[in-house]
């Protein structure tokens, strides 16, 4: 079945085909992947082959494989993850690494996540600060309720506040930390996304004709927001980053820097206010 599955995805072009198979096979089974090698000889009867053949019919059509399996892994943490949010992405997960090394041993008391989607980000951190007030602000209504979801099974909903919000929270709150992955693809760009992205929400992905607009509108309105000092960190799409480190001089930003990701794309834009 295995072989069968990778085959079947490397002809619909799927991205790590074994990989893929193996996931879905564990998961169909209730067990770890690392488990299957113990059973290889195994033969599944057709209860077993009914709801595989249906995930493998959905993955070989595009729909992402954390959709399927109803989880992703993220910093650590196990979240649900599905349609009404972005799948979280490893250059995300990398942001919130590298924000983590530069707060360092500091214990920040306030920090805001903005287009908290799924609440990876926000939750990220309120696992590795526990003495920080945490808010996280989304447009979208379902995402914030898959964001809900995550606090509650992850026990943090008391560390980190969720709010309907167009980029800032409804608070005076100043914060020591400013982290957002806001939608940056430009909509022109639409049919160079994979079938697997297209899944996600189109108000997660999209921002505009160039796909910055909502990054610059958050530079304009971020530092009433920032304690003196305080860190602003950004991601952003291919090619955007270094317009955007301008953008962010001239909004009266210092210590402006961008950084490339694990692929060698400058994809994120830090910052200090104040």
């Amino acid at each position: 079945m295995l072989q069968r599955t990778t085959e079947f995805f490397k002809k619909h072009e799927i991205e790590n085909p074994r990989l893929n198979a193996e996931h879905l096979l564990a998961h169909s089974l209730s067990r770890k992947r690392i488990e299957l090698y113990l059973e290889f000889e195994r033969e599944l009867t057709e209860a077993e082959l009914t709801p595989l053949r249906q995930m493998v019919k959905r993955r070989g059509e595009g729909e992402p494989l954390q959709h399927l399996l109803g989880t992703v892994e993220f910093c650590g943490l196990t979240f649900v993850c599905d349609k009404r949010a972005l799948v979280p992405r490893p250059e995300t997960e990398e942001l919130v690494e590298i924000v983590k090394a530069e707060i360092g041993d500091r214990k920040p008391e306030t920090i805001l996540d903005v287009g908290t989607g799924s609440g990876v980000i926000a939750l990220s951190l309120a696992a590795a600060f526990p003495e920080a007030r945490i808010d996280a602000v989304d447009v979208s209504d379902d995402a914030l309720a898959l964001a809900r979801e995550n606090a509650e099974r992850l026990g943090l909903t008391s560390r980190v506040t969720f709010q309907n919000g167009d980029l800032m929270p409804c608070t005076n709150r100043r914060y020591d930390v400013f982290i957002a992955n806001l939608p940056y693809v430009a909509s022109s760009d639409r049919e160079k996304l994979t079938r697997e992205v297209l899944h996600d929400p189109h108000v997660a992905l999209f921002a505009g004709e160039r796909g910055d607009e909502l990054i610059r509108r958050l530079l304009e309105t971020a530092p009433p927001h920032l304690k003196p000092g305080g860190l602003l960190a950004l991601e952003a799409g291919i090619g955007q980053a270094e317009a955007l480190a301008d953008f962010a001089k001239a909004q009266n930003f210092h210590d402006v820097v961008t950084r490339r990701d694990f692929a060698g794309v400058v994809r994120f834009l830090f910052a200090r206010y104040g």
